[in-house]
């Protein structure tokens, strides 16, 4: 029977959460069921994904609408909004809420088949919010609690473990569906033309943000002794080249910007670093070794060392540490250089659990649990 699901989200702009959701939106379209992506605002980078509708509820700038004064008036508008698509569509078999402003809002709606699905590490984006001062501490805190007494679905169980052993959140019950990842069309993707620097460079793909710590990897590459330039795939390049300087690598960057493809660039690298201090499940990971090219990652809650299992452990390093960093990168590059090496590549169990169709049917069951 087919579906019409739900996924709500505060915007399309670039990000993990909202490619995930994407790539999720897009195998459920494939099997011929019914999608609608509701987003907060109208902030669109990612391609979309043909037969899928995007309504927005609160356009362009929205400005506080999850504010302490505006949050229960703006969860009614979003839940009349639903309302309306649902009038003109069908009722939603499954709702799926995504990211502190969304779920913030979706929680104070009283509606059948919702789930919220949790991406990062709840303790860890506490923690840096904390350090930001307390009125942005208590904003976040207040998101976070929104989540008790609701239905879980957390994308990694280091972040489902988080959760129950800490007692912050009392889900009414949690499971762990991993991220959804279509292989065929991740390969195809990356075979597309692009203009790729010429020789050898290593990559990282991310925003510009404190938890991705982009300054443990540029005192990292100041360390490392391959000398290989740095394509770091992010939207603020302006801010990227100022943060380099500082640590005298701006000469071994590459500031291409934000990609909508990433593929060809991560397919032909040398290697993939992820520096992050905290993830959910990390994409970029996942994508860089089904795509064979090396990875070296921070062994940060959660995601990395559920990828990274057996040979790969090697390629895991204590969080912070930019000169265990360093060392590892350039291990893997001499690893990946070896003619008799053998070839990194996803464990081949993982890769079964994460395709886009076993995940989709994943979400599909949630249906009956609702």
């Amino acid at each position: 029977m087919k579906k019409r699901v739900a996924i709500v989200i505060d915007s399309l702009a670039g990000g993990g959460a909202e490619r995930v959701m994407l790539t999720l939106a897009s195998s459920l379209l494939d099997a011929g069921h019914s999608v609608d992506m509701i987003t907060l605002a109208d902030d669109r980078e990612h391609s979309l994904p043909p037969g899928l509708r995007v309504h927005c509820c609160f356009g362009a700038k929205p400005g506080a609408i999850t504010g302490f004064w505006r949050a229960a008036q703006s969860a009614a508008k979003l839940g009349r909004f639903i309302g309306a698509i649902e009038a003109a569509h069908g009722p939603f078999d499954l709702i799926l809420s995504n990211l502190d402003k969304a779920n913030l809002l979706m929680a104070r709606l009283k509606l059948p088949h919702l789930f919220f699905v949790v991406h990062n590490s709840v303790e860890e984006e506490l923690k840096r919010q904390r350090k930001l001062g307390p009125l942005a501490y208590f904003s976040m805190l207040r998101a976070k609690r929104a989540l008790m007494g609701k239905r879980l679905v957390a994308v990694s169980r280091g972040i489902a473990d988080e959760i129950r052993q800490t007692g912050r959140i009392h889900p009414l019950s949690i499971e762990v569906i991993y991220n959804p990842f279509d292989f065929a069309a991740l390969a195809e993707k990356a075979s597309e033309p692009q203009d790729l620097p010429k020789g050898d460079y290593l990559v990282h793909v991310g925003r510009m943000a404190k938890q991705k710590r982009h300054d443990v990897l540029f005192q990292a590459l100041a360390q490392s002794r391959h000398g290989l330039a740095l394509v770091l795939l992010c939207q603020n390049v302006k801010k990227a080249r100022k943060l380099a300087k500082k640590y005298g690598v701006e000469d071994r960057l590459i500031l291409p910007g934000f990609q909508t493809n990433p593929y060809p660039w991560i397919k032909e690298a040398k290697l993939l670093v992820l520096s992050s201090d905290y993830e959910g499940l990390p994409t970029v990971l996942i994508e860089a070794l089904a795509l064979g090219t090396a990875v070296v990652s921070t062994d940060c809650p959660h995601g990395p060392n559920e990828i990274l299992t057996g040979e790969l452990k090697r390629f895991l390093v204590p969080r912070r540490d930019s000169s265990a960093l360093a060392a590892a990168m350039d291990d893997a590059v001499n690893h990946a250089a070896a003619s008799d090496a053998p070839r990194i590549t996803l464990p081949e169990s993982l890769r079964r659990e994460l395709e886009a169709t076993q995940v989709m049917a994943r979400y599909l069951a949630l249906c009956d649990k609702s």
